[in-house]
C-alpha cells in the first residue's frame, strides 16, 4: 500500500511517515514549503517529497491512501480533489491509529504543558530499563537521539497527545484516536482559544479521553491540579495521582534548585522509589519527571486492580496501586538512575550561550504558566543575574488578548522584557488583538524596564544595544516562542558568541 502525507515536513507529519516507511508501507509526501531538517532526514530515509499541491499529482495514484495534514484546509487543490473523488483520507491521528497504534499498549501523553519533555523521558527511561518502546514526541528531543521510532511491538508505545483538533473534518482532539492504555494527564488549563470556548470545554475533551481507557488500563493523573481533580473519580478504570501534596499516590518531596542543577526525591505510596539529581530546571520537570517514571513503571510492571479510585494516603497499604512484583525500595521495579544524564529537548529551556556575563536561552513557551514557571526557576538557577525576558506572541491564543493579563503577572517575574511583533496581527482585529504598547505601560509601573517595536528586526536592535554586560552582575536572555521569532534567537546568540 501507498500512503500520500499532505504536509510531510512538519515535524508529526514528517515523524509519522518515518514510523510508516519502517513498517514497510511506501510512502511519499508533499509540502508547499520543502525544508530542512525534515525534508533532509526524509530524503536519508529515502521518502520522496514533493514541493506543492497539485490535484493531477493525485489522479495518477492508485491504491493511495492520503493522509491530511491539520494544517490543510478548503481550497487546496489536493483537499478539493479528494473531496471530489471521495478519495480514501485520513486525518493524521487517525492514520497513527490505523496503521501503529491499534496493536500496542500505548502511553499518550496529555496536558497543556510539559508533554513532549514528558513523552521524551518515558521512552528514555523504558529505552535504560532494557526495553524498546516505539515513541513519537513531538519536538527534537536529545535523549532519545530521534522523534520516533517504531520499537519492538511487545514493548510500550508513547506518543504525544495533543488536545488541539485533528484535521478541517474532524474537529475532535487528537488524543482520542490514540487508544490509550495509560493516559497522562500531566496538567489542564485553558488554551488554544480558536478550538475551545472555555476551561470547561477543554475539561470536556479531556474527559472523554479518559473514558476511552481500559480497565485494565491506568490514568496518571496530575493530583495537584484542581482542573483535572475537577473532572471527578473515574471508576472504569484505574487512577495514580502523582504531586507534592501527602494525598498523591506518588509524591514529589524536597525539591531543590541552585545554580548547581536541582534535585528531589520520589516517594511511592509513603516509599522512597528514588532521589534525583540532574540538570533539568524547576520544579515542573521533576513533575514531568515523576509522571514519566510512573507511567514507564506501571506499563512493564505486572500490577493487579485493587480499587480504583481509592483515596490515596501515604503510608496505606491497600490501595489504587495493587501490587508488584517489585522489590522493597522500588515499587516498580523501574530503575530511575538514567534521570541524572537526561539532557532534555531542543528548544525546551535550551542553553545557546552560556558565558561568565551573559547566557542566552531559547525556550518554547507560549502560555503564561509556563512563562512564569520557567522565570521562576531561573531565578534559582542563575542567582544575582539580570533576567531579560523576550517574548513571541505567536500561537493563536498568545496573539490575541484572550491571556494578556496573564502574561503580564508572568512577564513581571522578569527584570526586563522585551516583547516582539505579533504575529499574523493583520488577520485580527485591533480590539482582539494583543496589545505590546499595554502591556509595556502595565509592566513599567511595575518598576520593570520593557520594550517593544513594530518588527522582530527592530526588536533585535533594542535587544542587542539594551542587554550590554552589567559591571559586576551577569545577565541571563531567555527567548519565548513557539516559533522562528523570524530569525533574531540565532542572530542574537551568534553575535554573544563573537
Amino acid at each position: 500500500m501507498r500512503v500520500y502525507f499532505m504536509g510531510i515536513c512538519g515535524t508529526a507529519m514528517g515523524n509519522a511517515a518515518l514510523l510508516l516507511r519502517s513498517r514497510g508501507y511506501e510512502v511519499l509526501g508533499s509540502d508547499a514549503n520543502v525544508y530542512p531538517p525534515m525534508s533532509t532526514v526524509l530524503a536519508e530515509a529515502g521518502i520522496e517529497v514533493l514541493p506543492g499541491y497539485d490535484a493531477a499529482r493525485l489522479a495518477q495514484m492508485k491504491d493511495t491512501v492520503v493522509v491530511v495534514g491539520n494544517a490543510q484546509s478548503r481550497g487546496n487543490p489536493e483537499v478539493e480533489w479528494l473531496l471530489d473523488n471521495r478519495a480514501a483520507c485520513l486525518s493524521l491521528p487517525q492514520a497513527l491509529h490505523d496503521f501503529v497504534l491499534k496493536d500496542r499498549r500505548n502511553i499518550v501523553v496529555c496536558g497543556t504543558h510539559g508533554k513532549t519533555t514528558t513523552t521524551a523521558l518515558a521512552a528514555f527511561l523504558l529505552r535504560e530499563n532494557g526495553r524498546d518502546p516505539g515513541f513519537l514526541i513531538g519536538g527534537v528531543p536529545l535523549d532519545p537521539p530521534t522523534g520516533s521510532h517504531l520499537g519492538a511491538a511487545a514493548d510500550p508505545f508513547v506518543i504525544e497527545g495533543d488536545e488541539y483538533d485533528s484535521a478541517f473534518f474532524d474537529k475532535r482532539s487528537k488524543f482520542i484516536h490514540y487508544a490509550p492504555h495509560i493516559a497522562v494527564l500531566n496538567n489542564l488549563e485553558f488554551d488554544h482559544a480558536d478550538i475551545f470556548r472555555d476551561l470547561a470545554d477543554v475539561q470536556r475533551t479531556f474527559s472523554h479521553l479518559t473514558r476511552i481507557v481500559p480497565r485494565n488500563g491506568w490514568i496518571v493523573l496530575n493530583g495537584d491540579d484542581s482542573n483535572l481533580r475537577a473532572l471527578g473519580p473515574m471508576p472504569w478504570t484505574r487512577v495514580i495521582r502523582v504531586g507534592t501534596g501527602e494525598e498523591n499516590d506518588v509524591r514529589i518531596a524536597d525539591f531543590a534548585e541552585s545554580a548547581t542543577g536541582a534535585s528531589f526525591k520520589l516517594f511511592w505510596r509513603g516509599r522512597l522509589w528514588t532521589e534525583v539529581k540532574w540538570s533539568q530546571p524547576g520544579l515542573f520537570n521533576a513533575r514531568n519527571a515523576a509522571m514519566a517514571a510512573t507511567a514507564a513503571g506501571l506499563a512493564v510492571e505486572k500490577v493487579e486492580r485493587v480499587d480504583t479510585n481509592a483515596p490515596a494516603r501515604a503510608g496505606a497499604q491497600e490501595n489504587a496501586l495493587g501490587s508488584t512484583r517489585s522489590t522493597p525500595g522500588n515499587p516498580t521495579g523501574l530503575r530511575l538512575e538514567a534521570l541524572a544524564k537526561f539532557r532534555g529537548v531542543k528548544r525546551r529551556q535550551e542553553i545557546l550561550v552560556a558565558g561568565p556575563q551573559l547566557t542566552v536561552i531559547e525556550d518554547f513557551g507560549h502560555h503564561p504558566t509556563a512563562l512564569a514557571e520557567t522565570l521562576l526557576s531561573f531565578r534559582a538557577r542563575f542567582p544575582g543575574a539580570v533576567l531579560t525576558a523576550v517574548f513571541e506572541p505567536r500561537s493563536n491564543t498568545a496573539r490575541t488578548r484572550t491571556m494578556q493579563a496573564g502574561f503580564m503577572r508572568a512577564l513581571a517575574q522578569a527584570d526586563e522584557v522585551y516583547l516582539g511583533a505579533v504575529s499574523r496581527a493583520e488577520k485580527l482585529k485591533a480590539e482582539e488583538r494583543f496589545d505590546p504598547e499595554a502591556v509595556v505601560e502595565h509592566l513599567e509601573t511595575q518598576g520593570i524596564e520593557a520594550h517593544t517595536a513594530p518588527s522582530n528586526a527592530e526588536l533585535l536592535k533594542k535587544l542587542q544595544a539594551g542587554t550590554l554586560p552589567v559591571i559586576g552582575k551577569p545577565r541571563v536572555v531567555v527567548f519565548f516562542t513557539n516559533g522562528s521569532f523570524d530569525g533574531i534567537i540565532g542572530q542574537y546568540a551568534a553575535a554573544a558568541k563573537t
